[in-house]
């Protein structure tokens, strides 16, 4: 019989310790100790996995990071991000409005919007950094593909540069291009190869009733770090337990999800609502479900670049 992860027994308990509730958790707009005085430059940070980008790795209210790290961040119209640059790939998906990101090297930068479900995987070393230039604000989730990232490297931040040169991630006047596929600007190429559109992305129909719409991972944008992807799941579809060599995370973006764990016959399961997640260690078996009446969609993402040969089968 299953337990809701309510019920007192250990697998249930691990199952709770493992889940992030947004209710239960604040954004902090205290997390990058860099932004301090400069209000242009203020962002929060809600962490569920690992700290991010932020030196505040002693919460204990967020996840233990293995392979990557996961955060919600929130930016206000007018406000900006300085260009800085990470020694491993850092993704933002855009959750709620429309960001301008923005690549530079050498003084010059391409810009590129960003809308709904579309992401961007910000190279390693390549300087970046990005604004809000829209009248919404903007959330999205950013994911560092390793558990403990070094402090960033910031390359143009207005405490040693023009706010007006930070604004515009370090490139002179005249010297910022625009997102094209087809440009022949070596930066242009190369951020062509790291943005995603979710509405480009082939839709993926699983034999067990639910898609995948693969960001990075075999049959997107390849990588060596983590696998990234976007899951829609109808009413009343889930899957048999399977478990992975590495561990995987669910949020939930839009409707809910049941996520259940099994070990040695027992199973528990949780219900998660939007911007809840759960973390599944490797080795552990576990299944989702949709059994409320909308569908739900979810991001999800694994901690290895490698197929681990996992078949959905449909419960």
């Amino acid at each position: 019989m299953t337990e809701t992860a309510t019920a007192t027994s250990a697998l249930a308990k691990e199952l709770i310790a493992h889940t992030g509730r947004f209710t239960d958790k604040s954004f902090d707009w205290n997390a990058f100790p860099s932004n301090a005085g400069f209000d242009e430059l203020a962002r929060a940070q809600m962490r569920y996995i690992g700290a991010g980008g932020s030196p505040k790795v002693g919460d204990t209210s967020t996840l233990k990071p293995d392979n990557f790290t996961l955060s919600l961040i929130y930016k206000e119209p007018g406000k900006y991000a300085a260009c800085h640059s990470h020694e491993i790939e850092e993704s933002f998906l855009i959750i709620d409005g429309v960001l301008t990101v923005g690549w530079e090297k050498d003084g010059e930068v391409v810009e590129v919007k960003l809308g709904p479900k579309d992401m961007v995987l910000n190279a390693r070393e390549i300087g970046h950094g990005f604004r809000n230039d829209g009248v919404t604000p903007v959330l999205m989730s950013i994911s560092v593909d390793v558990g403990k990232p070094l402090p960033p490297v910031y390359h143009y931040h207005p405490k040693e540069h023009p706010s007006e040169l930070a604004r515009r991630f370090g490139a002179a006047p005249g010297k910022t291009l625009p997102f094209d596929r087809n440009g022949a600007h070596p930066l242009q190429q190369l951020m062509a190869r790291y943005v995603v559109r979710h509405s480009e992305l082939p839709t993926i129909w699983e034999k067990a009733g639910f898609t995948r719409k693969v960001y990075v991972g075999p049959g997107g944008l390849e990588h060596d770090t983590c696998r990234k992807e976007m899951l829609g799941i109808p009413s009343g579809v889930g899957v048999k337990p399977f478990s992975r060599d590495v561990e995987d995370a669910y949020l939930v973006l839009e409707g809910s999800l049941t996520v259940g764990w099994e070990e040695n016959g027992e199973t528990v399961e949780v219900e998660l609502g939007p911007l809840d997640l759960v973390k599944t260690p490797a080795g552990r078996k576990h299944w989702f479900r949709n059994n409320s009446a909308g569908a739900a969609t979810v991001w999800t993402v694994i901690g290895s670049a490698k197929p681990d040969g996992v078949v959905y089968e449909a419960a």
